[in-house]
């Protein structure tokens, strides 16, 4: 219902009161293209008034106007002699980062932005720093002069918090930036932001949380069944009611004719597995209920997908992207639509594509590109489809996302990866089915997951509405997928665990004590200690009834607590007795005595003879139920309690065993000259590379040698990947270096798992070779046939080992350190040194 005069006067009045309170805000709000959503100019306004920020909204709502905002209020005064207000703005990937690289240059100039993502470092010294998280994280521990005059941090996607690998990261952070810089956290709807924005505000101080379940472009949700796009909510039933529709559901009763064939089937199968034989020809049994049948209604077949790209293609429903859960279904997809001879795009569309492409792949070898199908993959774009997964070369994606932004690709096949924050927003988004596979089984896709697909329809300015398409299969039940698509139910949780390079750099700053301290303000701790509130107010309740059991079993003969205790543990023995019959003869001797000693203090005790006993019995018997439940949430509430704190300890503890903490009689813990290298050394691994450094375990290896055995150090391989063998190896020192790091490896994870840690994951030397080769010039094709990876997974593990390269260009032995650098360069080159920017 549209407001009336009155209430239109009184928002115009508030808004004009809070425009005059909030100038700064107004401004910007002003030079914007399109006018902020309340929720925008709520976190504007909380930055002008100096709080931080968490903002928690659907993807695409325009959650990081909030941190430009952040970067404007950093740059409203010029630099005096050099130095001004800095802000960094951080994200978790570093397509993402180079995308909001481009985005500030083209507003605050070349010479104002820079960009660092560990393998790219563009004006690091500059007011506005676009970073990955990982680097942010490094500057705090080295104490970084770049963080000199930081006002503002932007924590883009900070529900990476909760990734298992990479999450703590985000907490590290968090926790210790100066308290003067005021941080500004974009999220993704959560279903717990207020418990998170409570951390924040305890950590941060005073933090204001912004809240926001409204998409800025409405989602229409459809069925696809044969030609149709069916609602999947009855409109006439009205939004908050999100009534499925009844067409759907009369659709899912009547079974085509070959349902009861494909039912014995499955039945037949599901016997089989259980080891039953099942007669085919076997009748249902009397009484049980009979498939619906019709014989007017024939199986539904599912459209091809070219027919779907044509069917959203009339319906004025293009750009698309097409969810598919697998890299090779999206090649495929592709090459299927290309067979039907679909083509989207206009003759001056295709010469822009082209233009577009030649110009972003130039400084690519042409040896190259006929290796990585460039040539196939420029007919599909020019046709306006395109794949987009990460086996796919960066530089391609780069390309496919560009493409796609500026409307001239009109259908991307795409994986998951695609919804975690890139800027390609759609018109349409299908999903052609609602399970993927984890690695380890198919499984359903959950709320959470269904949001952040179907988030990415609908384009801000462009679209009056977004489409989220699923595509009917037998087996659909439309109230499932009601559910998912209506359930906002996506909590953020912790993923935080002190590490070795944790501790000696918060050992370094802090000393042990204080570290201790820290790290129980994180967020895992936080919420821990949430869950022990509850469970502790739980005991207190339970104590009470345990108070009320023990007044009403009171004796006047005696103590019948503990008289009650020698008839539970003389039940308990005669139970065990019963029990275990087959015991041998001097077990079951040794219990008939317990038995009888048991018995005999029973009718001995005063209570025995008390004639109200069986009354006061049962209410014992209640008390020790209860007990046995208090005592299992006090052992609960001792497990959580400093949780955080006591791995912290057992990391100390191996970093005492190995000497890179000395721990004095007082308690005193400091580094010794290994703990001080460690301080630089980041990533899983970062004990064994610390204590391979120590041993000397790499000094002969040349640069190829060393590139490959850096490789092993990051390289993690697939699940169904088979060893390649000692024969697939480089040989020479390679393989010596090899086996004592293999070695070394199992002396660590015992000492670990001594210490109750988890301890990791085995060395794998699966892209040894391939690595080894690339260093050393080899070709590109050949370099993937050893390598049997996809391109642009050979260019994210090459790029992880040149990470860890640089590490050991810095701390290792100058000789070592000379070789790292070498192998660096080696690996930097071809499809691997292509930068963007």
């Amino acid at each position: 219902m549209e407001p009336g005069p009155a209430e239109r006067y009184q928002r115009a009045a508030e808004t004009s009161r809070q425009d005059r309170s909030h100038p700064i805000t107004a401004a910007f709000a002003a030079s914007q293209r399109f006018t902020l959503d309340p929720f925008q100019l709520a976190g504007c306004r909380a930055l002008e008034e100096g709080r931080s920020v968490l903002v928690a909204a659907p993807t695409g709502a325009g959650k990081t106007i909030i941190g430009e905002f952040a970067v404007h209020l950093a740059m409203r005064e010029p630099a005096q002699n050099g130095y001004g207000d800095k802000a960094f703005y951080t994200t978790p990937i570093k397509a993402l980062s180079n995308q909001k690289f481009r985005e500030l240059q083209d507003v605050y100039g070349a010479d104002e932005v820079g960009l660092l993502t560990g393998d790219t470092n563009i004006n690091g010294n500059a007011r506005i720093v676009v970073m990955t998280t990982e680097v942010l994280r490094n500057m705090l521990y080295a104490d970084s002069p770049a963080l000199r005059g930081l006002r503002y941090v932007v924590m883009d996607e900070v529900h990476y918090l909760a990734d298992r690998f990479r999450g703590a990261v985000w907490e590290e952070i968090i926790i210790h930036l100066p308290q003067t810089v005021r941080l500004v956290s974009l999220s993704a709807t959560v279903s717990n932001a207020e418990e998170f924005g409570d951390w924040l505000d305890t950590v941060r101080g005073d933090t204001e949380v912004i809240v926001s379940e409204i998409r800025p472009v409405p989602l229409e949700q459809h069925v696809l069944v044969r030609g149709d796009l069916l609602p999947l909510f009855d409109d006439r039933a009205g939004i908050a009611t999100a009534q499925v529709n009844q067409e759907l559901m009369r659709i899912r009763s009547f079974k085509g004719p070959m349902y009861e064939n494909n039912r014995r089937v499955q039945e037949m199968n599901s016997g089989r597995q259980k080891g039953q034989y099942v007669d085919p020809r076997r009748r249902p049994q009397r009484g049980a209920k009979r498939p619906v049948r019709s014989a007017n209604v024939q199986r539904i077949e599912r459209l091809d997908r070219p027919d779907v790209v044509e069917l959203l293609a009339r319906a004025n429903l293009l750009p698309a992207i097409f969810f598919i859960f697998s890299r090779a279904g999206c090649d495929a997809a592709v090459q299927q639509v290309r067979r039907a001879g679909v083509r989207l795009t206009s003759q001056e569309e295709r010469a822009e594509i082209r233009a577009i492409v030649e110009q972003r792949t130039r400084t690519l070898l042409d040896e190259d590109l006929a290796v990585l199908g460039y040539y196939d993959w420029l007919d599909n774009l020019e046709r306006g489809l395109a794949s987009h997964h990460a086996g796919l070369l960066p530089a391609f994606k780069e390309i496919v996302e560009e493409l796609f932004q500026r409307k001239l690709v009109k259908v991307v096949f795409a994986t998951e990866t695609l919804a975690l924050g890139i800027n390609m927003p759609a018109r349409t988004v299908v999903l052609e089915k609602l399970e993927k596979f984890n690695g380890e089984a198919r499984v359903a896709i959950t709320s959470g997951e269904y949001t952040q697909l179907t988030g990415r329809a609908g384009r801000r300015g462009i679209d009056v509405e977004g489409h989220a398409v699923i595509q009917w299969t037998e087996g659909v039940d439309p109230q499932a997928v009601a559910a998912l698509a209506s359930r906002r139910t996506y909590p953020l949780n912790s993923s935080f665990r002190p590490t070795y390079n944790m501790a000696v750099n918060l050992i370094d700053q802090f000393g042990r004590a204080r570290a201790r301290q820290i790290l129980e303000s994180s967020f895992a701790q936080f919420q821990a200690d949430r869950a022990v509130v509850g469970l502790a107010r739980q005991v207190r309740e339970q104590e009470e009834s345990l108070a009320g059991y023990e007044k009403a079993m009171t004796c006047d003969r005696g103590d019948f607590t503990e008289y009650s205790a020698i008839r539970r543990d003389l039940s308990e023995a005669e139970k065990l007795n019963r029990k275990d019959a087959n015991a041998s003869r001097a077990t079951r001797d040794a219990r008939h005595r317990e038995i009888s000693s048991l018995r005999r203090r029973m009718q001995r005790h005063p209570c025995h003879q008390c004639p109200d006993r069986e009354n006061h019995a049962r209410w014992a018997e209640r008390y020790w139920r209860l007990k046995r439940t208090v005592d299992k949430m006090r052992q609960q509430i001792e497990t959580r309690t400093g949780t955080v704190a006591r791995i912290f300890d057992r990391v100390v503890d191996v970093l005492a065993v190995l000497d890179y903490v000395r721990i004095a009689d007082d308690g005193r813990t400091t580094l010794t000259p290994s703990g001080r290298t460690m301080r630089r050394i980041y990533g899983e691994r970062d004990l064994l590379v610390a204590e391979s450094l120590r041993l000397g375990l790499w000094k002969d290896l040349d640069a190829a040698s060393l590139a490959a055995l850096a490789c092993c150090l990051v390289y993690e391989p697939r699940r169904d990947e088979a060893g390649t063998g000692e024969r697939g190896y480089p040989r020479g020192a390679f393989r010596v270096a090899l086996s004592e790091t293999q070695t070394l490896w199992q002396q660590l994870d015992d000492l670990e798992r001594d210490h109750r840690l988890p301890g990791s994951d085995p060395i794998s030397a699966g892209l040894a070779q391939a690595m080894h080769s690339w260093a050393r010039g080899v070709a590109l094709e050949r370099v993937l046939d050893e390598a049997d990876l996809a391109a642009g997974d050979f260019v994210r593990w090459a790029k992880q080992t040149i990470d860890l390269l640089d590490q050991l260009s810095i701390v290792a032995e100058p000789a070592l350190a000379g070789i790292a650098r070498a192998a660096l360069d080696a690996v930097r080159r071809g499809i691997v040194s292509y930068s963007s920017v």
